[in-house]
């Protein structure tokens, strides 16, 4: 596994992407790509109170946050890591046992993955035991064509207020 899972039970929302890019597996560090925009948008739709740096990845929990791939023994492009590394098994059993609010994946492929269908963005009818779905545009600077923050204001919204 190339970094563990950031779970804990009872989360509000734990964010899904397909694998890690290259540099965050180099650094050890979810959404660390110099043109992610992971970090920031999570500050600016308010679910953290400052841009954390990717380094600062487990002190999610603190926010009601968790964090997870698709794939966990590959890392680079979509193009690169292909398909065959994707665990649906293992994701769904861990957002079972951990059973957060919402997953919200960080791509439409992420999505695809483990719903098994074509997604659109925004809040899916699938449910992973009580865990609701949410499909986001990937924040990697790859997709910035593609990027829209309304959809991450929209689940902001939706999610469950931080417990003390």
């Amino acid at each position: 596994m190339l970094l563990d899972d950031v779970l804990a039970p009872g989360l509000r929302v734990v964010f899904c992407g397909t694998a890690l890019g290259a540099v965050s597996a180099r650094v050890g560090a979810y959404y660390a790509g110099p043109g992610n925009r992971f970090w920031l948008t999570l500050h600016e739709v308010g679910l953290t109170p400052r841009v954390l740096e990717p380094r600062e990845f487990r002190t999610v929990l603190r926010f009601g946050i968790g964090l997870t791939d698709v794939c966990k023994t590959r890392s680079g492009s979509d193009a690169e890591i292909g398909t065959d590394g994707f665990d649906v098994p293992r994701l769904r059993r861990a957002i079972e046992d951990a059973a957060p609010a919402w997953l919200a994946f960080t791509s439409k492929r992420a999505g695809r993955a483990v719903l098994g269908r074509s997604v659109e963005y925004g809040v899916q009818p699938e449910r992973i035991g009580p865990t609701r779905c949410f499909v986001l545009p990937s924040p990697s600077g790859r997709a910035r064509r593609w990027w829209d923050i309304e959809p991450w204001r929209e689940l902001a919204g939706l999610l469950p207020p931080l417990s003390p």
